[in-house]
Parts: structure tokens; C-alpha cells; sequence
């Protein structure tokens, strides 16, 4: 009797190691993937590698477009839309910030995992994902034109009598970078690419500005609206929303960011990366109000919708702003791409049980850049995609999304102050959503009328 206890007994005890080091293992597995996969793998950035990430990410060419959306929103419109858009956005921020270590021992390193955690595991992951992507993916499509577009602006610029190559092939060139840089594992090992695209931002901000100034006020200066019915003034006023909402869309990929900084039950993450984030916004302000509103004194409604293509001379000086750009653009397009490999890589790896292997991380990157390249080939009409996308999903993720998931996990006091703040964000984000596709489709479908695909 007694030995067949024994055995019992032994026989659950060996299970129970069996089970235990069956979990070692699926932790180990699951440690071993989370350091492989771009975002959780390194914990080591400093306070000021946020900063210039979130530079990067913020200041994107928009800034080039903000003189006209002024010229379509007016002087008083114009300067309260990017006043408040900053300090909206400044305040979501601030909770993205918060949110992200607010339960103890855990961090959400994704936007989507906060999701899952504001909304439930489905609902959350439905909710964030598709517009996290629309963001990314649309952005990096975006900066694959921009970046096309400047390399033959300046091409133009240096040489105006060499023979004419099609924008095509400039997009091309330009991503062919991308195809080398794709490759770098995580957010740490961009960060040399990073601090140089911020450095840019701000250079080609203040040619921008700087040029205008010297230029000075136009001649033929006027501040009216220039469509000649008001359904065109209305329909521009909507687009130009887009663009401001667009000029302000670092949120997106601002967890990833975090999620690099070491973080103790002391030190949490949140000092430094709210000190970088502080210092991001000052430079923002510093590259988007002046060119905003200089720009649009100096050439009041006839500005383009690109700064740079007012400003023809002097023509070094363009070339090279046009040269920053391209620079910066690359810095922005690696940002962006980055959580969207993550997602790509998580989903082979983790559901589909790839292995981690270098093959996969080549393969999966290469495609990824090469079908960005692909669309910014086929639809290069600039402006009024962003308005477009800038609406759908740049609203929702950077204006009320926090403030819902801050809303549903905080539950703060109703009617305090907490609570108005957030309501008032949600409504002014959700009318912006309504309103700046609308202006941004009537300008795609104007532009789409004269376009010839490949052309």
C-alpha cells in the first residue's frame, strides 16, 4: 500500500516538473522572440533618443504645407487651428506618456496592447490596429512621394537644362535607401538616422522661414480666400484642417518609442521620456509657427502648397533645403516603418510560428518597402491624400483615442476638470475626422481628373 503512494507521489511530483519546465519554456521561447522582435528588444535609450525620435516622427514634410492650409483657413481660423492643435495634442500626449506604465510591473509597449487594455483583448486590437496601419502605412506611402519628389526638385533646381526624368524614377532612388536601411533590427539602431532627420527638420524649417523673410512681403499681396464659390472656400477650409491635423501626427508610434527607455519601480520611464517629449514640442513650435505664419504674410494666397516651390531663388538654397528633406523624410519613413515591421514580424513569429531568423526579418522588410514604393508610384497626387488619410485615422489616434482610453480606464470625477478636457478633445477630434476627408476627396478627385498614371 504504502509503495503504491510512493509512487503516486512521485508520479505527481514528476508531472508537476514536467509542467513547470514546460512554462520555463514557453517563457524562455517568449523571451527570447520579445528580444528578437524591433521594439522590445533594446531598453537603453536615453531621454534625449526620445526627443529627436519624436521630432522625427512629428515634424514630417507637412510643415512645407502649412502657409497654404493658412491660405485656406485665414488669419484668424489659421492661427487658432494650430494653437489648439498643439496644445491638444501636447495633452494626449501627456497621457500616452502616463498610461504607459500605469499598471505596476507591466508596460504597454504598443499602442494596440493599451487598447487591449482600455477595451477588452478583441474590441481593443479592432479598434487601434487598423487605424495604427492606415497611419503608418499611409505615412510611409506619403514620405515615399515627398521623398521623390524633393530628390527631383532638387535634381531640377541644379542642373535646369539636363534632360527631364520622370518622378517615377526619382521615387525609386529614393527608396532604394530604404531597401539598405530596412534592415536595421530596432529603435536604438535608427537612432543616428533619427537625430539626423530632426537636426533637418529644424534646418529646413527656418530656410523656409528665413528665405520668406528675405524675399519679403509680395507686391501683389492678398489674405482673401482664393476659390471663387463658397462651396470651394468651405471644402479647402475642411482640407486645410487635414494638413494641420496631419502636421501634428507623432502619436502613433510614441509607446514604441517609450518602450526603448529603461524603466525601474523608482526611475519609470515616464521622467525621461516626458522630458524628450518637452523638448520635441518646443522644437515642433519652433519649425511650424514661423514658417506658418511668415510664409503666409510674405505670399498671402498665392502660396503653393509646398513652400519651397514659392521660394525659386536663390537656387542653392533651395536645392539644399530640398536636400534636407529628403534626409529628414528618410529619418521618418524608418519611424514609422518600424512598428509596422513589429506587427508584421509578431504576427509570423508568434501566430504563424515562424522562426526568428535574419531570412524572414530580409524577405518580410524588402516586400514591405517595396509595395510602399509600389503605391507611391501609382498615386503620387500629394496634398490630398494627406487631408484624406490625415482625417480618418490621424484624428482619431492622435486627438481622442487617448482620451476615450484615459476616459475608460481612469474613470475620472463627471463634470470635473479631467473629464471636460477630455470631452471637449473627443468632440474637436471627431468633427475634425468628419470634416477634413471630405476637403481632402474633392481635392483628390479634382487632381486625379488631369492625372495619368506612370506619367
Amino acid at each position: 500500500m504504502g509503495t503504491e503512494a510512493s509512487s503516486d507521489r512521485d508520479y505527481g511530483r514528476n508531472n508537476n516538473n514536467n509542467s513547470n519546465s514546460y512554462e520555463a519554456e514557453q517563457l524562455a521561447k517568449q523571451k527570447a522572440i520579445d528580444d528578437w522582435l524591433p521594439i522590445t528588444s533594446s531598453r537603453n535609450a536615453k531621454w534625449w533618443y526620445s526627443a529627436f525620435h519624436n521630432v522625427t516622427a512629428m515634424v514630417g514634410a507637412g510643415v512645407l504645407s502649412l502657409p497654404y492650409a493658412m491660405s485656406e483657413l485665414g488669419w484668424g481660423p489659421g492661427v487658432v487651428v494650430l494653437v489648439l492643435s498643439w496644445i491638444i495634442t501636447l495633452y494626449t500626449l501627456w497621457q500616452m506618456v502616463e498610461m504607459h506604465e500605469m499598471v505596476p510591473g507591466r508596460r504597454f509597449d504598443r499602442y494596440h496592447e493599451l487598447g487591449q487594455y482600455a477595451f477588452g483583448e478583441k474590441l481593443g486590437l479592432y479598434i487601434v490596429v487598423p487605424q495604427q496601419l492606415i497611419v503608418e502605412v499611409g505615412v510611409c506611402i506619403v514620405y515615399m512621394v515627398t521623398g521623390g519628389r524633393s530628390l527631383k526638385k532638387f535634381h531640377d533646381t541644379v542642373c535646369s537644362t539636363c534632360k527631364h526624368i520622370k518622378l517615377t524614377y526619382f521615387i525609386m532612388i529614393f527608396a532604394s535607401v530604404h531597401f539598405v536601411l530596412s534592415h536595421l533590427p530596432n529603435f536604438n539602431s535608427i537612432s543616428g538616422v533619427s537625430l539626423a532627420a530632426a537636426v533637418m527638420s529644424l534646418s529646413y524649417s527656418t530656410i523656409a522661414w528665413g528665405a520668406s523673410v528675405d524675399k519679403g512681403v509680395q507686391s501683389d499681396v492678398q489674405y482673401g480666400y482664393k476659390a471663387k464659390s463658397t462651396a470651394g472656400t468651405v471644402f479647402n477650409f475642411f482640407s486645410a484642417l487635414g494638413d494641420v491635423a496631419f502636421a501634428y501626427a507623432g502619436h502613433n508610434v510614441v509607446l514604441e518609442i517609450q518602450a526603448t527607455i529603461p524603466s525601474t519601480p523608482e526611475k519609470p520611464s515616464k521622467g525621461p521620456m516626458w522630458r524628450g517629449v518637452i523638448v520635441a514640442y518646443i522644437v515642433v513650435a519652433l519649425c511650424y509657427f514661423p514658417v506658418a505664419l511668415v510664409g503666409y504674410w510674405m505670399f498671402g494666397n498665392s502660396v503653393q502648397d509646398n513652400i519651397l516651390i514659392s521660394l525659386e531663388k536663390p537656387a542653392w538654397l533651395i536645392a539644399m533645403a530640398n536636400m534636407f528633406v529628403v534626409v529628414h523624410v528618410i529619418g521618418s519613413y524608418q519611424i514609422y516603418a518600424m512598428p509596422v515591421f513589429d506587427m508584421m514580424e509578431t504576427v509570423l513569429v508568434k501566430k504563424l510560428n515562424f522562426k526568428p531568423s535574419r531570412t524572414l526579418r530580409f524577405v518580410v522588410r524588402n516586400l514591405y518597402v517595396a509595395i510602399t514604393m509600389f503605391i507611391g508610384i501609382c498615386f503620387p497626387f500629394f496634398g490630398g491624400l494627406l487631408g484624406f488619410f490625415g482625417g480618418f485615422a490621424f484624428a482619431p489616434t492622435t486627438y481622442f483615442l487617448p482620451c476615450i482610453m484615459w476616459l475608460a480606464i481612469y474613470k475620472p470625477r463627471k463634470f470635473g476638470l479631467s473629464w471636460w478636457a477630455n470631452w471637449i478633445c473627443i468632440v474637436l477630434g471627431v468633427l475634425l475626422m468628419i470634416v477634413s476627408p471630405i476637403g481632402g476627396l474633392r481635392q483628390i478627385i479634382l487632381q486625379a481628373k488631369t492625372y495619368e498614371f506612370f506619367s
